[in-house]
């Protein structure tokens, strides 16, 4: 939400622009659309927190800043841009081209991690990762970002309260993946769909927040199902509706929420306009129409470079696998979004200990229909990608942690142990996994 967004057209040809409840079509000249698969693009949010205590820094201007020395949202980096985001202890690190293979990221990453801690060690800061902070007290401690685009942040905030865990107390990974034209669009979407509710069962990483433990291996993706509720059009179920073509995405789905928009224009006052945008889009996946992509946004952030972009490989592979297998009978009968949604429920608190027992949803990912957990439904498809050529075996690694030992929310609940006095120190030792790219273990 940083009004600047992968690039992942770079080669496409078609922008969008929207009115008051209005959405029209603008085709640009460009090159050729990237198609499925063809690239990826990648949004890591990290929190900038003390070095000493861990609490939040809203440090982030200090970071962005032009030649001359003034705040700015963006900094380019060769092919990686940092970016702010609402909050002001926020900071995004993207690809800004797609990239055709994400292996070739890890590196130009975790350069980037580098180059940032340096420069917060003067400010006594450092970057932490997780899918949310487990003390920050949002009402106190929120700052939102005040320079360029500073009205579509306040405009939020005037609508749906920021500072509250679920706005400014989350940080997540988002997956761009391109779609050339419509038909690509029915099969990508339609296959996000049926990935969206396991992925909390590999991504979790947020299972405490105020301090204590909050029942949820993914509080991040609780927390942010509910977050926008006060525009129910912008959230929908938070698994997106069945969409067959971007002309029915936008009739459906984002024409009905721009129009609700425009009846909060007294709460916004002079900023009436700055939410007419696409991305008020809230779901767990959003196209992105202006790039032509598909946003996948349920995966928290990992505690290393190669733990977020192995998971983020993994999504890619079983969106893939299941996009090549569709057939035209599947995507005419989609299954219905409350089935997706009780899945999402389990995952998101059970993480991969949930219990998945839909037999027409196993069966839609080739895997018959006996109940099975969720770790075990994962570590079957990725001995499956890996055989297939999927998935690259650079991400076996930190894949063989997470299948062995849980996802990240599962060894930093074995880490604590139910004491809040231990989160200092195992945050402590997170902000040396990114540091250092390294998995984390509770016994580390």
């Amino acid at each position: 939400m940083n009004g600047r967004d992968n690039e992942m057209d770079a080669t496409v040809p078609t922008a969008s622009s929207q009115d008051r409840g209005h959405i029209e079509q603008r085709p640009t000249p460009r090159l050729a659309l990237l198609p499925a698969f063809a690239g990826y693009g990648i949004e890591i949010e990290y929190m900038i927190v003390n070095r000493a205590t861990l609490d939040v820094q809203p440090i982030a201007d200090q970071l962005l800043t032009d030649p001359e020395g003034s705040p700015t949202n963006d900094v380019e980096h060769g092919n990686i841009g940092w970016s702010n985001e609402l909050a002001l202890h926020v900071l995004e690190l993207k690809n800004i081209r797609p990239v055709p293979d994400m292996t070739t990221l890890v590196g130009a990453f975790q350069d980037e991690v580098r180059t940032i801690n340096d420069r917060l060690e003067a400010l006594d800061a450092c970057l932490m990762p997780g899918g949310v902070h487990p003390w920050m007290d949002p009402r106190r401690e929120t700052q939102l970002w005040p320079h360029d685009h500073a009205e579509i942040y306040r405009s939020f905030d005037r609508i749906f309260d920021c500072r509250r865990h679920g706005w400014s107390n989350l940080q997540s990974v988002h997956l761009n993946l391109p779609f050339a034209d419509d038909a690509e669009f029915a099969r990508l979407h339609a296959a996000v769909r049926l990935v969206l509710p396991i992925l909390p069962a590999l991504a979790a990483s947020s299972p405490w927040v105020d301090g204590k433990a909050t029942g949820f291996m993914d509080y991040r993706v609780e927390a942010y199902r509910k977050h926008q509720a006060r525009i129910p059009t912008s959230m929908g179920k938070g698994i997106p509706e069945p969409s067959r073509s971007p002309t029915e995405y936008r009739e459906h789905i984002l024409v009905p929420m721009l129009n609700e928009i425009t009846s909060f224009d007294d709460v916004l006052g002079p900023d009436a306009g700055a939410l007419s945008q696409e991305w008020v889009d809230a779901r767990a996946a959003v196209p992105r129409f202006a790039r032509h992509a598909i946003e996948v946004r349920l995966l928290d952030v990992q505690e290393s470079t190669t733990s977020n972009l192995a998971v983020a490989a993994a999504t890619a592979a079983l969106v893939r696998r299941l996009y090549d297998d569709m057939t035209d009978a599947q995507l005419e009968n989609p299954l219905p979004t409350d089935s997706l949604v009780t899945l999402l429920e389990r995952c998101t608190r059970d993480a991969e200990h949930a219990i998945i027992d839909d037999e027409l949803y196993l069966s839609r990912l080739g895997l018959g229909g006996k109940p099975c957990a969720a770790s075990k439904l994962w570590s079957t498809l990725i001995d499956a990608f890996l055989a297939d050529g999927l998935l690259d075996r650079t991400w076996l690694p930190a894949l063989t942690v997470i299948r062995a030992h849980g996802p990240l929310a599962r060894r930093l609940s074995e880490a604590l142990d139910g004491d809040p006095g231990r989160l200092r120190p195992v945050y402590a030792r997170l902000c040396e996994c990114l540091r250092d790219d390294a998995m984390f273990l509770a016994t580390g």
